[in-house]
This record gives structure tokens, sequence and C-alpha cells, in this order.
């Protein structure tokens, strides 16, 4: 990755982060996004390999004019763009029949909305140079599935798989940019992990409804995105890849998330 840059919506933690430290020691420029610059510059410690590697840009993926701007300070700093993760999502628990208008548009627009928004804009700006980029999207597998208690997040996961297909085909035909997915399952120290399975039982139940009897870590979310960037992963296109320790095997599996 010696010179490629890197562009990784929620950058700031998880496997945001741990991405952009594997994709930062492989030799990439990386710049991470999100809406906490705290969070970001923070994080950037850890991820540097060498000074002036890591760019940091406060925005929301939900705003189109701070989608754009990412684009143009990547671009000013680095001078083009190689990859696009779109890594940033949303999610709380909530019954179907209690969740409201504005929770529904929330996590629609930010993981739907959001990933198209910044999708679009790096696209755009492939087309324009001829530059054959690619793009990986982070979902989930309930976006073929189900789970109850986050339909707000199953409808906006599957939209961005039906997106990841959709372009995958449209411009790898029109421009030769790549698009394609991953759909972790239970990953230690993420938002969602943090959120839903806070306690001690939760995090066994957790355990128990994966094969392996484990949760899976960052740095193997980022090892298969490494892969699925490089050349090696090159005929990759529109492609979903599972890293659950077989999670979605089990037709008990997202029990755990349904709020009483």
């Amino acid at each position: 990755m010696n010179g490629q840059t890197i562009i990784i919506t929620g950058g700031g933690g998880g496997m945001g982060s741990a991405m952009a430290k594997r994709f930062a020691h492989a030799g990439a420029n990386i710049v991470i996004a999100g809406r906490s610059l705290e969070t970001l510059e923070k994080a950037k410690t850890d991820i540097e390999h060498h000074e002036n590697q890591v760019l940091c840009v406060q925005m929301d993926v939900r705003k189109i004019e701070d989608v754009n701007r990412m684009v143009e300070e990547t671009l000013a700093t680095f001078g083009k763009i190689d990859h696009l993760v779109n890594n940033a999502a949303g999610n709380f628990l909530v019954n179907a029949e209690d969740l409201s208008v504005n929770g529904w548009n929330a996590i629609i627009d930010i993981v739907l909305n959001g990933t198209f928004y910044c999708t679009q804009a790096v696209a755009k700006e492939w087309i324009k140079t001829g530059h054959k980029g690619s793009i990986l999207n982070m979902i989930a597998t309930y976006a073929w599935g189900a789970a109850p208690g986050i339909v707000h997040s199953v409808v906006a996961k599957a939209g961005v798989l039906g997106m990841t297909r959709t372009l995958a085909v449209e411009w790898g035909n029109k421009y030769g940019i790549r698009v394609n997915a991953i759909a972790p399952g239970p990953i230690e120290g993420t938002g969602s992990t943090d959120r839903f399975r806070g306690t001690e039982d939760a995090v066994a139940k957790a355990k128990n409804s994966v094969p392996l009897k484990r949760l899976g870590s960052p740095n193997e979310v980022a090892g298969l995105a490494a892969f699925m960037l490089s050349e090696e992963g090159s005929y990759l296109n529109g492609e979903c890849i599972t890293l659950d320790g077989g999670h979605h095997l089990n037709t008990q599996a997202f029990n755990y998330f349904a709020k009483k």
C-alpha cells in the first residue's frame, strides 16, 4: 500500500482505527473522518507510522457539504484517493412499534445515505481522472437476515448491500471501479458490542451464539480489509465477505438483540 491514499469514515475507534493502523503500517496515507475531532486526533497518535501520514477530517457523513470538503482536503493534502472505506454507522435498540420517525431517519441517514454520499463524491473524482479505485462498505450479516430490535439498522445495511452489488456492476463495467463489503460478526471493542452486550451475561450469550465461542477482533477485520483493497484482491468485485466465526449460520444468533 506504499503511497496509496485511503479514506476511512468512522475512523476514530474500533474497526475504523484498526483498519487505519493496518493500512498505515503497510505504507498508505490515511484520512480518518468523523464527528469528533478530539477522538480523531487521539486515534491519529496510535495510527501514524511516520510524520504527516494521517489527516483528520471533522465531518458528518449526513451532510453532503462535509463529504465534499473531506474529498477536497484529501486531494489537497495527498493529491489523490485510492480507496474509500465506508465505516461510519449508528445503531440503538428499540422495539419496532416504538421506533420514532427521528430514530428511523437518523440511522437511515448515517448508514445508507451517508455511505452513498461518500461513495458518489469519491467516485466522481475517479471518473473525472480515470482512476480505478476501490470502495469497501462495512455492513452486517443481518442485511440478508433478521435481527429483532434494530429494524432501522437492518434496513439501512440491506440497502448498502444492494448498493454495493449494483455499483460493482455499473461502475466496474464503465470505469473499472471495484465495490465490495465486509459483514463482521460480534467484534470486541466496537460500539455495538459495548452498547448491546455490555453486561457479562450478554457478552457470554453473544460468545455462545458464535460457533467458535469467541468474539472477533478489530485486527481480524483490518486484515481482511487490507487483502480486499490490495492487488491480491483486485479480482474481487460486488462481493460481501462474512467474518463472523459462523455466527450467521446459527438461526438464533441475533436473539440477544431483542428488546424485552
